[in-house]
């Protein structure tokens, strides 16, 4: 960028500082802080003075160090070879950060002021164009793709401001600095930045109503998450929440993930980056990594950029959106961001708001949730595509009464409440069956491509576990053998769908992913023995014996069929269910 004017800082508070002769500077600029030109941001201007936040270490700064500004809003990057990176919260690409001339690394840490281009600008791409010359465009119509990975195909597009007629197509193979085509003589490159505080424009909205299929029972069958919804994970510490956003990032059918490690700690993100690379995608059978995009702000780097690394997150997701992809953002979490918030507002000395988070905490929050959607594109021929945002939210103490996890709750449109006591007692995930929710109604999608009674069997499970709820409280104070025993049989039935339905294992190479056959037929044999075994109930009936028959014991190790032959074996297990209890 072409600096617009220099000038000077007057006073510094860690990672806010504030600067005087910035000249024309706007809200949102950036700038370069110091000797070491650290990256900054305009977030407020007080009449000759400006205010900044740096999203870098700012030890060092003194009073009267210069400041320039570089006449544009923070942006990123958008092109070919996103995918398989790893940035920082500003999209610095972190590999080749720790790498030196020979591509080994020497430095594991960031260096303040360090500038590289997000995207290798050697790398060359070999161009299919889809428009002539001649051709006239318009905004967000297809010029070109390139097979950026095995799985994923780039659709260069062009960009929301443009449109005319194709004067010129670029060469092929080419690198990302280099046109695409010319429109009206004017060259369109294949790297295009856009600001991240502005969201990618579209066609149109539409309404979401097709599920995002994880492979986790407890979500897909209770609580789904629409492609283009948004769902946030509130839990305490020890509750699961990293592991359950790793494994939708596993296992979820978004053609797209994009990780984004707000705050969390390093270790963490460790295993994130250690692991990711070497995951084979159970989709393609080629690496995980191909279709994934890390972004890495630990809580140990600079509190202002994880601002930044949730938008973006966002904003690459959208990018890959527009051209027609389904998109995941799994942010975690967005109580770190929140932090961050608060951090920088005390700094700004602005008026607290609840618990010290400063008032405008909803609204930023909003505008992040509400850059999910399943939109159609702009373009001749519009695609559909979605970005379906996961928020993890870290609340102290396990408490769901602070401000980020009920603002959460109010823009959120899937709630899955991880319990700190099902995790206890090694229940993973711990998502809890009576305090989740979702507000997507997507029944009629499972009923029409799944079975015809696929909400049923959902609807009765939601009912038992309410009413095994109540119970469970009765048998806290009075002990089971109170119980009725129709109650009993409702009890029973509980701890299997507990035990043997929603608890799953992310690490069991069979169990981490069930697909929605296997589910739906798990399901039905579940509710198929309870019916039978309330029919078998007579006045003089063994409630004991009842639920201590064998054939407990094979519908324990459902877990355990393979998808494929999910359908035989539930039907074998429903024949065995009537002979064992004809035979009791």
């Amino acid at each position: 960028m072409t600096t617009v004017n220099t000038g000077k800082l007057v006073r510094i508070a860690g990672p806010v500082v504030v600067a005087e002769g910035l000249t024309g500077a706007r809200l949102y600029n950036v700038v370069r802080v110091g000797t070491n030109r650290l990256i900054g941001e305009v977030i407020r201007l007080e009449g000759p003075e400006a205010v900044i936040q740096v999203y870098e270490d700012s030890s060092g700064l003194q009073v009267g160090s210069p400041v320039e500004d570089t006449g544009g809003p923070l942006t990123v990057d958008l092109g070919p070879g996103l995918l398989g990176n790893i940035f920082d919260g500003v999209q610095r690409p972190l590999p080749a950060l720790a790498a030196g001339p020979d591509g080994r690394e020497v430095d594991p840490f960031l260096r303040r002021g360090v500038e590289l281009p997000p995207l290798n600008p050697g790398r060359e791409w070999d161009l299919t164009f889809v428009v002539g010359v001649g051709e006239l465009v318009e905004p967000g119509d297809v010029l070109a793709t390139t097979q950026e990975t095995e799985a994923i195909e780039h659709r260069m597009m062009v960009p929301a401001e443009r449109n005319g007629t194709v004067t010129r197509l670029g060469a092929s193979p080419a690198t990302a600095a280099d046109p695409v085509a010319w429109i009206d003589g004017q060259p369109v490159p294949m790297t295009t930045t856009w600001p991240v505080r502005t969201g990618r424009p579209v066609a149109r909205l539409l309404d979401p109503d097709v599920p995002l299929i994880t492979g986790q029972r407890v979500v897909d069958t209770l609580f789904p998450v629409a492609r283009g919804g948004s769902a946030t994970i509130p839990g305490g510490f020890g509750t699961g929440k990293t592991v359950h956003e790793q494994t939708l990032a596993k296992w979820c059918d978004a053609d797209i993930i994009v990780y984004v490690g707000c705050g969390e700690r390093g270790n963490e993100l460790a295993e994130v980056l250690e692991e990711f690379p070497n995951l084979t995608d159970p989709r393609t059978g080629a690496r995980l990594m191909e279709r994934t995009i890390l972004i890495a702000n630990t809580s140990n780097m600079p509190v202002a950029a994880r601002e930044a690394s949730i938008y973006t997150g966002i904003t690459i997701g959208e990018y890959y959106r527009d051209q027609g992809y389904d998109v995941a953002v799994m942010a975690d979490s967005t109580s770190r961001w929140g932090e961050a918030l608060r951090e920088v507002s005390s700094r700004l000395e602005e008026m607290p708001s609840e618990e010290g988070y400063p008032a405008y905490l909803p609204s930023r929050l909003a505008e992040f949730y509400e850059r999910a959607g399943l939109v159609e594109s702009l373009g001749r021929t519009p695609r559909r595509g979605s970005v379906t945002v996961v928020g993890a939210v870290s609340p102290p103490g396990g408490d769901f009464s602070e401000p980020v996890t009920q603002y959460s709750l109010r823009l959120a449109g899937t709630f899955w409440s991880l319990e700190s006591d099902l995790a206890r007692r090694r229940h993973f995930p711990a998502i809890h069956w009576t305090r989740s929710y979702t507000l997507y109604q997507l029944d009629d999608w499972f009923d029409g491509r799944v079975a015809d009674d696929w909400a049923d069997q959902r609807h009765w499970a939601s009912r038992l576990l309410g009413e095994v709820e109540q119970l469970q409280q009765i048998v806290q104070l009075l002990g089971v053998d109170v119980l009725a025993p129709a109650e009993r049989i409702t009890f029973q039935t509980g701890r299997i769908i507990r035990e043997d339905f929603l608890q799953q294992s992310a690490f069991d190479q069979v169990d981490a992913f069930c697909s929605l056959t296997k589910q739906y037929w798990m399901l039905r044999v579940i509710r198929y023995l309870h019916e039978q075994l309330l029919g078998c109930l007579h006045e003089d009936t063994d409630v004991d014996e009842l639920i201590g028959l064998p054939i407990y014991d094979l519908v324990a190790r459902m877990k355990s069929w393979s998808g494929t032959e999910a359908e035989d074996q539930a039907k074998a297990l429903l024949e065995a269910i009537d002979a064992e209890l004809s035979a009791a």
